[in-house]
């Protein structure tokens, strides 16, 4: 037993590492655009293509993974293993070709598209490991692809205005995070597909559970990526108001850092609360606290930088733990050998909506303000409540 608990612990841990580091390149081009713009000619609408391609990407490997179940068939290390290498290639792209061109657009579409193998998968990984410790094994997968989503921010900090070094480090430490990926073990509750079954996924829209799951992370996911994406922008706008922009923009990257990462953290300790107070409650408090904490920030934007800080610090805590419980909803409710695919699909639809969010999210900003934005953002936790609340339904006796 005690071999079993270090063998789970250690792979764990490798796991964790790995997708922090091929999540890293999700927001690279989002937290290095200041030095892109001062250094490139990049429209508007080039800008939030750059973001938006990664999402769309996602979503095209996503759904191509789930209806071919390749994370349920195949084995998911060499899977993840793979697909981080080649993120890492297609983000490093960028180091040569033109930033906000077509092809380096077409790079972010294929870093997001391969990303597919690295999250989801990640999560396949992680439930073989446990059962009654569910909550807590995503909350920790999800915790780890937060930090991930996060280091772009702290690499630009670091980087200065080097774009180049912050984009040479991320796609170098994907590449590393495969390796280690291959070097982690397969649970005892690992369960592998014997054929592919494109039927599979339809299992989420005929088991009411799964289904209310997946509207619950719809709505998460309304406000996630587009809060996500342009936080660090819209709080070096708001601290502009107060300060030297030569002094906001650096606090604004450093605070867009902590705000990611606080959802990271917040992650895990909710996940450990989920196995014991239940997984569909903990969602629910998630969703009310970063639903009024998006209030929050609209009504503080451009004010005392300070109260500024706290609200989306709090917003950035709450905004992501129950996007972990959604994902291990699903795993307890679909059959062992369908997990992979439906937790995969179940992020296809999420990050299919993302790309409507983040494209549209700077274009709403320029008409209605960033204060707007961000009661609109508040929407979505509303619509994932209710889904949650018609789960807790069907669970009643």
């Amino acid at each position: 037993m005690g071999t079993d608990l270090s063998g789970k612990w250690r792979s764990l841990g490798l796991l964790m590492v790995a997708e922090i580091a091929g999540m890293s390149l999700w927001f690279m081009s989002a937290a290095i655009l200041p030095d892109l713009v001062r250094d490139f000619q990049i429209s508007p609408f080039q800008q939030a293509a750059l973001s938006s391609a990664v999402q769309i990407g996602f979503v095209f490997g996503a759904l191509v993974s789930s209806l071919l179940g390749l994370a349920d068939r195949i084995d998911p290390r060499r899977f993840f293993a793979f697909c981080a290498f080649a993120a890492a290639l297609c983000n490093a792209s960028l180091l040569v070709v033109q930033p906000g061109g077509p092809v380096s657009i077409a790079a972010r579409f294929a870093t997001g598209a391969l990303l597919a193998g690295v999250y989801p998968v990640g999560m396949k990984i992680a439930v073989g490991w446990g059962q009654k410790d569910r909550g807590f094994l995503v909350g920790t997968l999800v915790g780890a692809l937060t930090f991930g989503s996060a280091a772009p921010h702290l690499l630009a900090l670091f980087g200065g205005t080097d774009w180049r070094w912050s984009l040479g480090v991320a796609s170098l430490g994907s590449a590393a995070g495969g390796v280690l990926c291959l070097l982690t073990a397969l649970g005892p509750f690992h369960a592998k597909a014997p054929r592919m079954k494109i039927g599979a996924i339809l299992t989420a829209w005929t088991n009411p559970k799964i289904r209310y799951a997946y509207a619950g992370y719809l709505g998460h996911m309304w406000e996630l990526y587009a809060m996500w994406a342009w936080i660090g922008v819209a709080l070096a706008a708001s601290f502009a108001a107060r300060m030297p922009a030569d002094t906001a923009l650096p606090l604004a990257r450093l605070i867009a850092f902590l705000t990611i990462a606080a959802g990271g953290a917040a992650c895990i300790v909710a996940g450990i609360f989920a196995d014991r107070f239940g997984k569909a409650n903990i969602a629910i408090l998630a969703m009310v606290i970063s639903g009024s904490a998006a209030l929050a920030s609209a009504l503080t934007f451009g004010g005392p930088v300070w109260l500024t800080v706290v609200c989306v610090l709090v917003w950035g805590a709450a905004i992501l733990p129950d996007s972990a419980q959604f994902s291990a909803l699903v795993a307890d409710y679909a059959p062992a050998d369908q997990a992979g695919s439906l937790m995969t699909f179940q992020t296809a639809l999420g990050f299919a909506l993302t790309f409507f969010t983040v494209q549209l999210t700077p274009l709403c900003a320029a008409l209605i303000g960033w204060p707007g934005v961000f009661a609109i953002m508040a929407i979505g936790p509303a619509l994932g409540i209710i889904g949650m609340l018609r789960l807790k339904r069907t669970e009643s006796p």
